[in-house]
């Protein structure tokens, strides 16, 4: 009998299906790319998900987050993320954390709970403790470098974090790595270099500010896309 997951089925199987459907994901921002991400998982059988944002949405995020429309401008993105997946699959649980992860914020989570980790957040001392935690844990991860200031969704590759090339991120990432004691990362990386903003950027009333990066639709959706698809793949053989 059809069901909404039977296309996908034909491709891992029943076995596969059950995996997916066991599974636990953490998504560390549900932004540009983890809202894509998520989206992914969602419609592929995911049992349940853990997504972890303090932001709400904002006018600026229409550009390119998926759950973002003048509907949903003021709720929390990861409420927003969380009606979307119980309306795709309402079978799917979702914890819906409303929080900035930190260092100092590690041990409110049981990362050997999670059978995947997707890192989307945005700054280098987060990513930096998500590594840790889930090395610690033993548990899969799997990080979004930058994809901010680039108009080429087919730039995008995947390795482990001391091979990549041309990322900033990525470069400030393995010096910060290698500190630490993280031999060995796996991420989603741009070899395209990022293109200088024009202007001066504003988002969120804060007017003049340079740091703010430039983003397309249709690149931070391809990077979630990808990443969704490493995590699918590894989920279904092995979850």
């Amino acid at each position: 009998m059809a069901d909404q997951f039977s296309r996908t089925r034909l491709l891992i199987g029943e076995e596969g299906m059950e995996r997916l459907r066991r599974s636990r994901v953490a998504v560390f921002g549900i932004g540009g790319v983890g809202g894509y991400a998520v989206e992914a998982l969602v419609r592929s059988g995911i049992g349940t998900l853990d997504l972890v944002d303090h932001d709400r949405i904002s006018l600026t995020n229409l550009n390119r987050q998926l759950h973002a429309t003048h509907q949903t401008i003021g709720k929390y993105k990861v409420d927003a993320a969380a009606e979307r997946a119980h309306e795709i699959n309402p079978d799917c649980r979702v914890h819906a954390h409303r929080t900035f992860f930190l260092p100092e914020k590690r041990d409110q989570f049981d990362f050997s709970e999670f059978d995947y980790v997707i890192d989307a957040i945005d700054t280098v001392t987060g990513k930096l403790a998500l590594a840790e935690a889930a090395a610690a844990a033993g548990t899969p991860i799997i990080s979004s470098m930058g994809a901010g200031n680039k108009t080429d969704p087919t730039a995008f590759r995947v390795a482990d974090l001391y091979e990549t090339t041309v990322c900033p991120l990525a470069r400030i990432m393995r010096r910060e790595c290698r500190k630490r004691g993280i031999d060995r990362l796996k991420v989603v990386y741009s070899t395209e270099p990022p293109i200088r903003p024009a202007g001066e950027a504003e988002e969120d009333g804060n007017p003049g500010r340079r740091d703010i990066p430039g983003s397309m639709a249709f690149v931070p959706s391809a990077a979630g896309l990808i990443i969704a698809g490493e995590v699918i793949r590894y989920l279904a053989e092995n979850g």
